[in-house]
């Protein structure tokens, strides 16, 4: 196979990168529409995730590559590559093979990062399922994709994953390993455990490790011989306006030149030590994160399962971290945490800030006090890999508060009106995007594929923007109602649906309502049966287990009827009113 790739030892920054702020008509739109294209430099790569980490290994082998505290794991980039040639011959000997699919439902940990690297060196595409999911979403997601394989962590805070499995598949405790025929999870072939005593018919994953023979090792070169950087090789499954999530489609040539791409803007490089407490089954950590490490060989701190203000800001000090993400909510969290002022941040330097808008005082504060003067903000969604848009160190700090930046290099947006019209500069309308970075579809979701994906290629987010004459956008709305709480979409219409099962309920509608901490909270507005009551915690009681906490209604409106336009439209902007109204009485 021919190798398009760049060298991984020469930096990115030499290879004409995209210049900074302080002014480039490459990202100025023209005519006065707002239309952008993003620079041609720094040239995409035509490489597959495995040879990403090849590379990584062979050029920074002996540099630390990933650390997880609360386990003490620590590996070196050939070591973190020797360990998931190990894990990919045990899968191999399980009898998966390119094209198939893998389910991990998993808080961070270092089989999380294994696991990402071994698929990707079998072809096999990873699905990323959010460890907040209950049984129902774990059905559908595996059901939806076809995994063959399941790999999940055995507990994670209240969550007993193996229980929650045992809902949806109980002959698995009366099953071999290696024979699984599942009722209601027909492809489901092999479940592979993280920790913990696993039932009969599973896997430990220190199991797994040890399974692949020579025979399997043998292969493992040729397999990764033939990928090609436009398969598919990872389905995030996202939250559906039409009441169940999606399968964002990712290739290769999407994910690495997006990470690439990203941490370019940051200046990253093998000097740098990233901390991550942002979690891995979103693109932010696995792309932006994981790829975008091994792209450029800076050191990955991993504070712990999942985000813990007093916890991270011990990584930040203790690995002298120089670099960090994370959701406006998680930087608010370390300012306020009680060990804030004994913890040494002078080592931070950049970062990215994601998810949710940034309110100007606390980005000065994250500026000044955690030592980190070029934070970034990055915006875009995980159909687009995920990174459209980015600020630079060295833009202003309103800037970075009231825009999302400029764009990426090798990225078209325009903004347009309800005909499909590019809007002038300063009006707002729906921001679209096209490019390398435009996922491959819906997994097996064609009808939900061509809703958001025209015939030109534009990806339409959704979201409603502005662009200014400098080219840096600001995301101003929402062209459907989805509600964003703590950098968690989530779609009311999933919601709706699911509440609708409850049997006193006869009608509902769900919508967001603005949370101080949050940014905005999950409001049902419900019309009970006939000759039915029932009370809040009734609802929220009978959601718990079911779905993730985040979806949750955080409060529960009773009403006769749902306000409705002359056509019979449910008014949420109505609804939302008067429980804004009714908080301030």
């Amino acid at each position: 196979m021919t190798d398009f790739s760049i060298d991984l030892a020469t930096p990115i920054t030499q290879l004409g990168s995209a210049p900074s702020a302080s002014g480039s008509a490459d990202y100025r739109p023209q005519d006065g529409l707002s239309y952008v294209r993003g620079p041609a430099q720094p040239p995409l790569s035509r490489q597959t995730i495995w040879r990403l980490l090849q590379r990584a290994a062979s050029v920074h082998g002996g540099r630390d590559a990933a650390v997880f505290c609360a386990s003490g794991v620590r590996w070196s980039w050939a070591e973190l590559a020797r360990r998931a040639d190990d894990l990919a011959a045990g899968l191999l000997a399980l009898g998966l093979s390119k094209g198939d699919r893998l389910a991990i439902w998993s808080p961070n940990n270092e089989q999380w990062l294994l696991t990402q690297f071994a698929t990707a060196r079998l072809g096999v595409i990873l699905v990323t399922v959010n460890p907040a999911y209950r049984s129902s979403e774990l059905e559908y997601v595996l059901n939806k994709s076809g995994a063959r394989a399941l790999l999940l962590a055995h507990r994670f805070k209240q969550s007993d994953y193996a229980s929650i499995l045992a809902e949806i598949a109980p002959e698995i405790t009366d099953t071999e390993k290696g024979e699984l025929q599942l009722a209601r999870l027909k492809h489901l072939r092999s479940v592979i455990q993280i920790g913990g005593d696993a039932a009969r018919g599973v896997w430990g994953f220190d199991e797994l490790m040890r399974l692949g023979g020579p025979a399997s090792r043998r292969q493992l070169d040729t397999i990764s011989a033939t990928q090609d950087p436009d398969e598919a090789i990872n389905i995030q499954f996202t939250s559906g306006t039409t009441g169940s999530p999606k399968g964002a489609t990712l290739t290769h040539y999407n994910i690495v030149n997006n990470a690439r791409l990203t941490v370019d803007r940051l200046n990253l490089s093998h000097r740098d030590r990233l901390c991550l407490p942002v979690p891995l089954y979103h693109c932010f950590g696995m792309v932006m994160g994981v790829l975008g490490a091994a792209s450029c060989g800076c050191c990955l701190v991993f504070p712990g399962e999942s985000f813990e203000p007093a916890s991270t800001l011990q990584a930040i000090d203790q690995e002298r971290c120089t670099a960090l993400y994370g959701v406006p909510t998680m930087f608010v969290a370390m300012l306020e945490a009680d060990s804030f002022d004994r913890t040494r941040l002078d080592g931070l330097r950049t970062g990215i800030m994601a998810g949710a808008p940034c309110p100007i005082e606390i980005m000065r504060r994250v500026i000044t006090q955690m030592h980190l003067p070029e934070i970034a903000i990055a915006y875009g969604m995980t159909e687009t890999s995920p990174v459209s848009f980015q600020s630079h160190g060295d833009d202003p700090v309103d800037r970075r508060v009231s825009t999302v930046g400029r764009i990426q290099p090798h990225t078209e947006v325009k903004i347009v009106d309800e005909n499909g019209q590019v809007v002038p500069l300063g009006q707002q309308g729906e921001l679209c995007t096209r490019g390398y970075l435009v996922m491959q579809g819906y997994w097996k979701d064609d009808s939900r594929t061509r809703e958001s994906i025209d015939a030109a290629g534009w990806m339409h987010s959704g979201d409603l923007a502005t662009l200014d004459a400098d080219g840096y956008c600001a995301i101003t709305g929402r062209v459907k109602d989805m509600i964003i709480r703590g950098g968690e979409n989530i779609y009311p219409r999933e919601v709706e649906e699911f509440l609708f099962t409850h049997p006193k309920i006869r009608e509902v509608q769900v919508f967001g309502v603005p949370d101080q901490k949050l940014g905005e909270t999950v409001c049902a507005w419900v019309v009970t049966a006939e000759a039915e009551s029932m009370t809040e915690r009734e609802l929220q009681e009978y959601c718990r287990g079911k779905i993730a906490h985040y979806k949750v209604p955080h409060q529960v409106i009773f009403k006769d009827a749902i306000p409705l336009t002359a056509t019979g439209k449910p008014q949420k902007f109505v609804m939302r009113d008067e429980v804004l109204g009714m908080r301030k009485t």
